[in-house]
């Protein structure tokens, strides 16, 4: 948790966007913010291990995508009657809900750790 180890601090602001994204609107921008704090140096670097912190809560989120990736799959292999309600419109909605979840994860995270090394070093709320 020392400042610069950023792999270490990518995994505290990810823990902390899974924790917090059940019940917190913007879970994201507050985990990279953690990890941008935590990492110290330069805005580039909180901006970096946000997103870094992001890619890593994303992959937690897409695990649960193919959960229920594969939940669908094993339903639409009992019921393909139900393949005409779910087809094509399915897939587009699962392809641009995960395009949605990438930018909504990344881009909230990089801005959080922005935001958290603007805190460390410009504000007097750490002092």
């Amino acid at each position: 948790m020392a400042e610069g180890d950023t792999f270490v601090n990518a995994i505290i602001g990810a823990v902390a966007t899974a924790l917090l994204s059940g019940f917190v609107p913007l879970a994201p921008l507050l985990g990279g913010g953690i990890a941008g704090y935590l990492e110290g140096g330069e805005r580039a670097d909180g901006v970096r291990v946000g997103f870094l912190s992001g890619v890593i809560g994303l992959a937690i989120s897409l695990v649960f995508l193919l959960v229920v990736f594969v939940f669908l799959t094993v339903f639409l292999a009992f019921a393909p009657e139900a393949l005409g309600v779910f087809g094509a419109m399915g897939l587009l909605v699962l392809v641009l809900g995960t395009l949605t979840t990438a930018t909504y994860f990344l881009g909230l995270s990089a801005l959080g750790g922005w935001l958290g090394n603007y805190v460390r070093y410009d504000t007097t709320i750490g002092d």
